[in-house]
């Protein structure tokens, strides 16, 4: 993400010497692209993120490529499709956008809108998103409303008032960026963030629950959830009276110092933050998963079980049965709860979860409830349930192993209990 050198001319230039352009280009790797440049029309030009991330020297090694050309883009599509293998998607039919999936590539191409390259970047979101390289000039960045200069000073301007709100999901999406790039809002495009946060509530759920997870995963998306809280600009989708668990700790500095693994904040990180600002219910209003849901509503209730002073301690203190309940509700989701903790308290649970033996940290049944029919003569009855719930409590807190053991000790349990209507006497 480092800019190294700035030009005589004033172009940003990632490395060192030569123009913006012909550094963008080289950051772009265009030789490595899955379809030639010479496969596109002589008026095509890549804009967009491609263009900030390659100015930036920060793209991935397989970037999404946004490309507008003059005549039909939908057509385009198809037609590269037939030659050089890949799948059209059809985005936008009446806009004109289709996209080309191939060999691991997302290529998007779009009806250019307006008379000129420079009239279509008119229309866009943020000036550091309004530059275009044409294919056919490598040599010319066009850059109308100064994103270069922006990228230079690490500022997020919009174009123009009328442009967010042609989109609402630009006002989040401003805020994501912002975050993301470690840049500063310019003081107008905040201001108007804030003025038009209301408008969110009419775009497409999907849509603000995918900003929210790109802001979730950014390094620094702490910073850019609690400029959303502070702006109110979640509030349609929060649980009302109860305040949002603190941010401050959810940073991979953080995870770092309690021993985290950079997998395993990649996991714990995006939860934890997404759990501190919506809820299950909030989640479903933006058309989440169920399983996003589950995993958010299980860590927050733990949080809330557990409190914010002295977790650790208040989490050993616990019954042996919510204690299992814990681990089995947060099997693969304990760090994302371990975050808040104090250090040693995380270290411990932290080494423990790792071991994927551990009974009480990956609790497994104890044996098949099958297999307990089979040799016990039981029917599937709550009672089972409640049998194979015991076991299992057994196996995680060491008091049995193997399935011998598991089916004397389920003969025991079996005396113990009451005969009930209809079920018979154990055996």
């Amino acid at each position: 993400m480092h800019i190294s050198s700035v030009s005589a001319d004033g172009l940003i230039v990632p490395g060192s010497g030569g123009s913006a352009a012909a550094a963008a280009w080289g950051a772009l790797r265009a030789e490595d692209w899955p379809l030639p440049l010479s496969a596109f029309p002589a008026d095509a030009a890549l804009v967009g993120g491609a263009v900030r991330d390659a100015l930036l020297n920060r793209l991935s090694p397989t970037p999404d490529l946004d490309l507008v050309v003059a005549g039909d883009a939908i057509a385009l599509c198809r037609t590269l499709s037939k030659r050089y293998g890949g799948s059209p998607v059809v985005l936008d039919a009446e806009r004109d956008i289709g996209r080309l999936v191939i060999r691991g590539w997302s290529v998007d191409l779009a009806r250019r809108e307006g008379q000129s390259l420079v009239e279509d970047l008119q229309r866009r979101d943020y000036s550091i998103n309004a530059m275009a390289l044409p294919l056919a000039q490598r040599h010319e960045l066009v850059d109308p409303h100064g994103g270069l200069g922006h990228l230079r000073d690490g500022q997020l301007v919009a174009l123009t008032e009328n442009n967010l709100l042609d989109d609402p999901l630009r006002l989040l999406r401003g805020i994501r960026l912002a975050s993301e790039l470690g840049f500063q809002l310019e003081t107008t495009t905040a201001e108007w963030i804030q003025q038009h946060r209301h408008k969110l509530t009419g775009v497409a759920g999907e849509r603000i629950l995918a900003e929210l997870e790109k802001l979730c995963q950014s390094p620094q998306g702490h910073q850019g959830l609690q400029r959303c809280l502070d702006w109110d600009l979640l509030a349609p989708w929060q649980e009302r009276g109860k305040p949002p668990v603190p941010l401050e700790p959810l940073t991979p500095q953080r995870a770092q110092a309690l021993g985290f693994s950079a997998d395993e904040w990649q996991v714990a990180g995006p939860l934890a933050r997404m759990t501190a600002v919506l809820d299950g219910p909030g989640l479903l209003q933006l058309k989440s998963s169920r399983k996003l849901q589950q995993r958010v509503q299980r860590l927050r209730r733990w949080q809330q079980r557990l409190g914010p002073e002295a977790p650790g301690t208040r989490a050993e203190s616990l019954s042996e049965a919510e204690r299992l309940q814990l681990h089995r509700d947060l099997a693969s989701d304990l760090p994302a709860l371990l975050l808040h903790w104090p250090t040693e308290a995380a270290n411990t649970w932290l080494r423990r979860w790792r071991d994927p033996d551990d009974r009480l940290f990956h609790p497994q049944p104890a044996i098949n409830g099958d297999q307990l029919q089979r040799e016990l003569g039981l029917k599937a009855t709550p009672q089972l349930g409640s049998l194979l719930q015991f076991l299992m409590l057994e196996q995680a807190f060491g008091r049995l192993s193997g399935t011998n053991e598991a089916l004397e000790r389920a003969r025991q349990w079996l005396e113990r209990q009451p005969f009930r209507q209809g079920e018979g006497p154990p055996p």
